[in-house]
C-alpha cells in the first residue's frame, strides 16, 4: 500500500487553504458580527479535488486551525479545530456516494451547499453546548448566517471549480492523484 503524499498535491492544498484564510480575513461580517467562512470553501475544493483519508485530515486540521485563529466568533476557536475535520470527513463520504451518479460539475456545488449546512450546524452546536446559548440563538443564527453563507459558498463553488479544474489538469495534478489512487 503505498502510504506516501505527493509534494504537488500538498503545495496545491496549501496554496488552497492561503487562498481561503486570505478570503476569510477581508470577508466583512454579515449579520450580528458574523462572517462567513470563506476558508470553508477552498478547504472542501481540495477535498473534492484530493478525495484521499490522509489529504482531507491534513487540509481540515490546516484549515480548521487557521480558521480558529482569524474568528471572531465567541467559543469559535474550538469549534473550528473540532469542526473542520468532521465537516471534511463527511464530505469526503458524500463524494465517494455521489460520484457515480452525477458530475463533478454537478457534484462540486451539490457538496458545497451540504456540507456547509453541516458545518455551519456543527460550528454553531459546539458555542451552543459550551456556552449555553439555547436552541433560539441556534435557530437564530443558523438562519441568519449559515444559510447564506452555503448559498454564497455554492455559487462561489460553481464559479471557482472549473477554473481550478482545468489547472489541475493543465499541470497534471489530478491525473497523478488519479493514477496513485488506482495503484493503491
Amino acid at each position: 500500500m503505498n502510504t506516501r503524499l505527493d509534494t504537488r498535491v500538498l503545495v496545491f492544498l496549501s496554496l488552497l487553504i492561503g487562498i481561503g484564510a486570505a478570503l476569510h480575513t477581508i470577508m466583512p461580517p454579515i449579520i450580528f458580527g458574523v462572517t462567513p467562512d470563506l476558508s470553508l470553501v477552498m478547504m472542501m475544493l481540495g477535498v473534492i479535488l484530493f478525495p484521499k483519508g490522509r489529504y482531507v485530515l491534513l487540509a481540515s486540521l490546516a484549515t480548521g486551525f487557521i480558521s480558529a485563529l482569524t474568528t471572531g466568533f465567541p467559543g469559535g476557536q474550538i469549534a473550528n479545530i473540532i469542526e473542520k475535520p468532521i465537516t471534511a470527513f463527511i464530505i469526503l463520504g458524500l463524494i465517494k456516494v455521489l460520484e457515480k451518479s452525477m458530475s463533478k460539475q454537478k457534484l462540486a456545488p451539490t457538496i458545497t451547499a451540504i456540507g456547509t449546512l453541516i458545518s455551519g450546524g456543527i460550528f454553531l452546536f459546539i458555542p451552543v453546548v459550551i456556552m449555553g446559548l439555547g436552541n433560539a440563538g441556534f435557530s437564530v443564527l443558523y438562519a441568519s448566517v449559515v444559510l447564506p453563507t452555503a448559498l454564497l459558498n455554492t455559487v462561489l463553488m460553481t464559479v471557482v471549480y472549473p477554473i481550478v479544474q482545468n489547472i489541475t489538469k493543465r499541470t497534471r495534478i489530478s491525473n497523478q492523484t488519479s493514477n496513485q489512487t488506482k495503484a493503491a
